[in-house]
Parts: structure tokens; C-alpha cells; sequence
């Protein structure tokens, strides 16, 4: 069993197709918290990391919080509800294996303070080995032929389904290739939603962006830009990157 350690919580992936990683940590890391947050969604939570590193800071500033984490895959929605279970927000937290499509349909009412999600990102390119790692990773299009088509997933509908329930003063935030950033943009703007919030992750400085985390609002804002370099020139984590993921690494 492959079991990774954080200060507060450890993770296992056996059965999830997409494993523990950086985006997932940067994700969870950059995504704001505050007390007004009483309910949250991590759409596409495999093992449940961003889940939990979200439960941890949440569980700081509120008492009466609750983080949802669904997932189609069955092994990662397993994955993630035995990280759950295991961890010292379990009573805060529910892993559930459904797709987006059948968990709006089950609860058309439900809305949320905070969607998160790091969705699948290989839209339309080469398949990856394994049809569960195709459902964890493709956006759908030339792959839709396959058994678990339904299962896939596209920040367009993460979207779509945050304009129906997110709240009013709500935030979505979203962690994508950096070659994604206009068109993303263009279709949030579409359904009314302004960024407020754009990390452009770099793995060295020398490098253009490789990923983004956009968070978005209702309404007008006025975005806030940054920059976040990975590494410095000797292979370490730069100051900025350390700090941002300084309550969780060991």
C-alpha cells in the first residue's frame, strides 16, 4: 500500500487511476478559505487530497463545515472515502461515486460556498493506457466512444454547473494547463462569471506557465495576477512555493 504522509493526514491512491501529484497540492494550497464557508464540493476528488488539505484549513476557522468529494471512478471514490475516514475531519467530510450529471440530478437543490476541482485536461489528444486513467485525465470528444463516456468531464460543465449552484458570494477554483487559460476565460465570462484570482505556475523561472488556478466570482472583479516559480535553480522548492505549501508538507 502506497500511503503519503502530510503533517496532519495521510493519503493512500492504491485504487485511484489518478494519483497524489502537484496540481492536486497546489490546488489545495492556493484555494481560499474563509468562515463563511459552511459547504463545499471537490468535483473529480480521486484519492480526496484536495478534500482533505481544504478540511484542514477549514477546520480553523469553522466548526460547522461540510466537504463533499465526488468521483465516477469506484476506486478513487473508495480511496477517498477511507482517506476520510481515517482523518481527524471524518465527521466533516463524504466521498461519493457518481458522475457530475447523476450527483446534480440527486441533489438539484443543493448548492455550495466552494466548488473545487482539478478536472480532466487531455481534450481530444492521446489516450492514456487505461480506460479508468482515460476517465480521470481526457475531456472527452474523439474518446467518447468508450464504455465510460459518461464519466467524463470538462471544466465547460464544471462551469455550467457552478452558475446553477454556486452561492451568490461563492468562489470556483479550477487548476488547468496554462494553454487553456483564453478559452477558459472566454467561457466563464459567457456564463457570467468573473476571475478574480489567476496563478500562473511556472516549473522554473526561465519557462512560460505550465499551469493555472483561476478562481472565479459572480459579478464584476477586479483579478488579482500572480506568478508562482516551482523550483529554483538548484532543484529546490523556491521560497513562494514552500510557503504556500508549508501546512502540509512534512
Amino acid at each position: 500500500m502506497g500511503v503519503f504522509h502530510f503533517k496532519k493526514f495521510d493519503v493512500c491512491d492504491d485504487r485511484s487511476a489518478m494519483k497524489v501529484g502537484t496540481d492536486g497540492v497546489l490546488l489545495g494550497s492556493a484555494t481560499e478559505v474563509s468562515m463563511n464557508i459552511t459547504s463545499a464540493l471537490d468535483i473529480g476528488t480521486g484519492c480526496g487530497l484536495v478534500a482533505l488539505m481544504l478540511a484542514q484549513r477549514l477546520a480553523q476557522v469553522s466548526e460547522a463545515f461540510r466537504m463533499t468529494g465526488i468521483d465516477i471512478e469506484e476506486g478513487a471514490a473508495a480511496d477517498a472515502a477511507e482517506n476520510f475516514s481515517r482523518s481527524p475531519w471524518r465527521s466533516h467530510l463524504c466521498s461519493m461515486n457518481m458522475s457530475l450529471k447523476a450527483f446534480e440530478a440527486t441533489s438539484p437543490e443543493m448548492n455550495f460556498d466552494l466548488i473545487v476541482s482539478n478536472p480532466p485536461y487531455y481534450d481530444n489528444s492521446l489516450e492514456a493506457p487505461n480506460v479508468k486513467r482515460n476517465v480521470a485525465r481526457h475531456t472527452g470528444g474523439a474518446l467518447m466512444n468508450i464504455p465510460y463516456s459518461e464519466g467524463f468531464l470538462s471544466y465547460k460543465e464544471i462551469l455550467e454547473y457552478a452558475k446553477a449552484h454556486l452561492a451568490e458570494d461563492g468562489s470556483l477554483w479550477l487548476i488547468l494547463p496554462a494553454d487553456q487559460e483564453k478559452e477558459l476565460l472566454r467561457y466563464a465570462r459567457m456564463l457570467r462569471f468573473e476571475e478574480y484570482k489567476i496563478l500562473r505556475i511556472k516549473s522554473v523561472v526561465r519557462k512560460p506557465p505550465f499551469r493555472i488556478i483561476v478562481a472565479f466570482r459572480k459579478g464584476k472583479t477586479m483579478p488579482i495576477e500572480e506568478e508562482l516559480v516551482l523550483l529554483d535553480e538548484k532543484g529546490r522548492r523556491t521560497l513562494k512555493h514552500a510557503s504556500l505549501t508549508k501546512d502540509y508538507y512534512l
